[in-house]
């Protein structure tokens, strides 16, 4: 699972409508090679110059892609902040209309010429349902990522490097005051979240609030205090600032956090426990909002890029429910477990073997485990890959700010210049919430052959504009991931037949969430009988079951992106074979695939469709 951040700050950049034909209508004229190459170039320098302007407008961005310009601000938050960038965006798609003719650019230009114009599709979409969006939830509220950032992304190597952390400090009050103005808002449209999301953003904004400096007679240290003293010690110890400058440089942070950042954060935390008493206790899905049907029917939009409607999706889960069990079965029989399935899944989900001890010594057995299951995968790479990510992968426990028991694994990329390593987090605060018997596949999923190897390889590219670099699309990004899970066992992984039962569990948890995802939004569903029906199909243990469908009940639709994806990709791949035979090489397909960057599904069959065409 991976955050964009420029996606979240911006709450623009969401995935919608299909690309835009609209291309110049004149009668295609006979056009030389060379004279296509110069146009594409000169479309690939005008993107790029765009890109530029796009990033200027996120300081957050430009820190996350390892970049210091801006350093001392926050992104404007603010509603008249995105319309403004709408309207940026709008023009620039003008431009690009008047300037460039679409019939005289190389096929790998004009599908940065659709991109372009999808995205701004994408962005109109989003802000007709702008007022449907849970601005603070338990998943992805800025008010946890904001800290994180801070934390993790904003390198600090000289002083003015830490003059401009302090500087942030204050900027995220001043931020986290225009969201909760918008979420005031939307609780007045009758938009309002479960009452769990609530109370999860209570328990990471009081995790933000304990401790020094804010309780002054407390042991404990608050997180974001303890990182500046860290960042402040490391510059004395390396000689960057004598004592007097780093004792100045801690009164100054010490001043931001209690002057700025506690106030801002203590404004929230009051409304919160004033509005949770307000929200349902046992939610169902977002269609019982005003005009939710059509919000959902977007979402679906934004994590598919199909017009796929909820009843196909649905029903495609509880085909590949129905597919997967009979694989479980399978293995259920190999292992000579004697007992039927739902008695094999309260024995994995139960007996001591399948769990680390709930111990430090256990946690870091999880991550020690999880680096051998990718050293393992990463030597085979070269025989399924062509190109290969240059950028190093580091697995680390969630910070224990915003760690939940059971909650997803996810994924942070590194810097496109390779200064900052991708980031595996997992949730290690109750190991019997993380099974051994998952974790291979997890690894793989998270890392390498999936979203490291993927983002890191798109960050990388370098023949094509920088825009298409950072591009996301969920429905690419989590359906590669999902594939690489089963890849995986193409190249060897899944030795023990308990991994691979793991494996299987993992794609049943996302063929369940189609069933479950369209259930809530769509059919009425509760969430007691959403983690019903993940119950009755998956031995995932109970607390990670109710995370998961808590996470689908706040982020509609983004659950249904991962299995569809995935059997697009396997569609992709049967179609080359069949059309190749002999001919079919499986470096050149994943090179294909991940040659380009995140693509919509239809681009990425224009893509592969073109690769099987030259190959024959």
């Amino acid at each position: 699972m991976r955050y964009s951040v420029l996606a979240v700050s911006l709450s623009l950049l969401l995935a919608g409508c299909q690309p835009a034909q609209d291309h110049a209508s004149s009668l295609p004229q006979p056009i030389s090679a060379e004279f296509q190459q110069q146009e594409s170039e000169r479309l690939t320098r005008w993107f790029d110059e765009k890109y530029e302007q796009q990033l200027q407008q996120s300081p957050l961005m430009l820190t996350f892609l390892g970049r210091k310009d801006r350093q001392f601000e926050v992104d404007d938050m603010s509603l008249a902040a995105q319309d403004a960038q709408l309207a940026w965006k709008a023009a620039t798609v003008e431009a690009l209309q008047s300037q460039f003719d679409y019939q005289n650019l190389t096929e790998e230009a004009q599908d940065s010429y659709d991109l372009w114009l999808y995205q701004y599709q994408q962005m109109k979409a989003a802000a007709d349902f702008r007022h449907h969006n849970y601005v603070f939830n338990q998943m992805q509220g800025m008010h946890s990522l904001l800290p994180q950032i801070m934390m993790n992304f904003h390198q600090v190597e000289s002083k003015e490097d830490m003059l401009a952390y302090i500087q942030r400090l204050q900027g995220i009050s001043h931020a986290l005051v225009q969201l909760l103005e918008q979420a005031e808002q939307f609780t007045e449209q009758g938009i309002r979240p479960p009452r769990f999301a609530y109370e999860g953003v209570i328990e990471q904004v009081e995790n933000l609030l304990r401790g020094q400096p804010f309780t002054l007679e407390s042991e404990q240290v608050a997180p974001l205090w303890e990182n500046a003293q860290q960042k402040i010690s490391q510059l004395q110890q390396q000689q960057v600032v004598n004592d007097e400058e780093a004792k100045a440089l801690q009164q100054q942070a010490r001043a931001a956090l209690t002057g700025y950042f506690q106030p801002a954060y203590q404004q929230l935390l009051d409304w919160l426990q004033q509005e949770v008493a307000l929200a349902a206790v046992n939610p169902t899905g977002v269609s019982t909002h005003p005009n939710g049907k059509a919000y959902y029917n977007h979402m679906l939009q934004v994590s598919t890029t199909t017009e796929m409607t909820a009843e196909q999706i649905h029903q495609l889960g509880l085909q590949e429910v129905e597919r997967l069990t009979k694989e479980m079965e399978a293995i259920r029989q190999q292992v000579g477990f004697d007992g039927d399935l739902h008695q094999f899944f309260e024995f994995i989900r139960t007996d001591d073997q399948f769990f680390y001890p709930d111990t430090d010594e256990g946690r870091q057995a999880y991550i020690t485990d999880s680096e051998a299951f990718l050293a393992f995968i990463n030597e085979r790479l070269p025989d399924y890959f062509g190109i290969l990510p240059k950028a190093d992968l580091v697995v680390k426990r969630v910070e224990p700010f915003r760690e939940q028991a059971g909650a997803a694994q996810h994924y942070f990329p590194g810097t496109p210049d390779g200064s900052r390593p991708g980031i595996y987090y997992a949730h290690l605060s109750d190991m019997r919430a993380m099974p051994k018997n998952e974790m291979e596949a997890i690894a793989y999923h998270e890392g390498n052959p999936g979203h490291h190897m993927q983002i890191s390889i798109a960050q990388e590219l370098e023949n094509i504009p920088r825009f298409r670099t950072q591009a996301s699309f969920t429905v690419y990004v989590e359906g590669w991931a999902l594939y690489s899970e089963l890849l995986a066992k193409e190249m060897g992984a899944y030795q023990d037949p308990y991994s691979d039962f793991g494996r299987l569990v993992t794609e049943m948890w996302r063929a369940v969430r189609l069933v479950v995802d369209t259930g809530l939004h769509a059919k009425g569903w509760t969430e007691e009988d959403a983690i019903g029906y993940f119950q009755q199909y998956t031995p995932i243990p109970l607390e990670a079951v109710r995370s998961e469908v808590r996470r689908y009940l706040v982020m509609p639709g983004q659950a249904t992106s991962y299995k569809i994806g995935m059997i697009r990709i396997q569609q992709l791949r049967q179609q080359a074979e069949l059309a190749l035979g002999d001919r079919f090489d499986i470096r050149g397909f994943h090179d294909t695939i991940l040659g380009g960057g995140a693509l919509p599904l239809d681009l990425l069959e224009r893509r592969v469709e073109r690769w099987i065409a030259a190959q024959q």
